[in-house]
């Protein structure tokens, strides 16, 4: 469950960005000369990265439109698009580890301006301590930040989740030091990033991962499991999507064809796991903060796919 502003002010510092690191007391307004607020709402963008968020950067709305799903139409984008088996079972996993551990576990959600597929225990439960940033302000967030320079105190979370966000980011590799940074030793993260998904986010879509690429990324963590989130037919339905998007010049062909043929994402549950990760939508990590690192042998022996 989110925690309450106050509990969540305690945990804020300034923005890092390479520069000596100094607390940030977020009730003092002589204090805020790294920082603004809204409406008494924290916004902690350092120097080095706002303009790097676009000249429509808004702490009030989201520099893309996003459309909300209402009625029978988000009834029907559930049934198009229900969250995946494979994130339901990795959040119990997840959870099921954070609880062994503690009985009030803190978690941060990075890019968490709306709640991500399969991710609502998080927020229905009490005994969880969860804080929650964007570069957006939405109800499910407590202060606005870059996850380049994540605002909150070293070795202060339990685990960290990263879905959909680090082919959103400039430097996807600093994004993690800071995760890493803020994880308690032995901290989870769990991570989910796109592979073969087309751009999806226009001018704010730069990067992709292999199931191997993304590995490399959490070279610094130790792995609990790892593999496609979304596999071989859930990508042939973004891939039609897309073809009869552009066939068309609109996207509500590609929708209507989306709809027509959502069953085809079923298909991942019959294809083997080593072919679904060669041509995987997304992928997933689940590990653990290591002080060790993994070799680039490692790495490659770590290959899960079918070639």
């Amino acid at each position: 469950m989110l925690l309450d502003h106050k509990n969540v002010l305690g945990l804020l510092r300034y923005p890092c960005c390479g520069t000596e690191n100094k607390r940030a007391n977020l009730t003092s307004e002589e204090s805020l000369t790294a920082t603004s607020h809204v409406d008494d709402f924290p916004i902690l963008i350092c120097s080095e990265h706002q303009s790097g968020v676009g000249e429509s950067f808004s702490p009030h709305t989201s520099a893309i439109q996003r459309v909300q799903y209402n009625g029978i139409f988000r009834n029907l984008r559930r049934l198009v698009c229900p969250p995946p088996f494979v994130t339901r079972k990795n959040v119990s996993l997840l959870l099921e580890q954070l609880f062994a551990h503690s009985d009030t576990p803190r978690v941060l959600i990075v890019g968490g301006a709306t709640i991500g597929e399969g991710m609502e225990p998080f927020y229905d439960d009490s005994n969880i301590e969860l804080v929650s940033f964007d570069i957006y302000r939405t109800p499910y967030v407590q202060f606005i930040a870059d996850a380049h320079c994540i605002p909150l105190k070293d070795n202060s979370f339990d685990a960290v989740i990263v879905q959909a966000v680090l082919e959103h980011v400039f430097y996807p590799e600093r994004v993690i030091a800071e995760v890493s940074r803020v994880l308690k030793p032995d901290g989870l993260v769990y991570a989910e990033t796109p592979f073969l998904q087309q751009v999806h986010e226009g001018a704010y879509d730069f990067t992709r991962y292999t199931e191997s690429g993304h590995r490399l990324l959490f070279r610094h963590f130790h792995l609990i499991k790892s593999g496609a989130c979304s596999g071989a037919g859930t990508q042939l339905l973004w891939a039609l999507e897309g073809f009869f998007t552009g066939l068309f010049r609109t996207k509500y062909a590609g929708k209507v064809v989306k709809v027509l043929l959502f069953w085809i994402m079923f298909f991942d549950f019959i294809i083997p796991e080593s072919y679904n990760i060669d041509a995987a939508n997304g992928v997933y990590f689940l590990g653990s903060k290591s002080s060790s690192l993994l070799s680039e042998s490692e790495i490659i022996s770590h290959y899960k796919g079918a070639q």
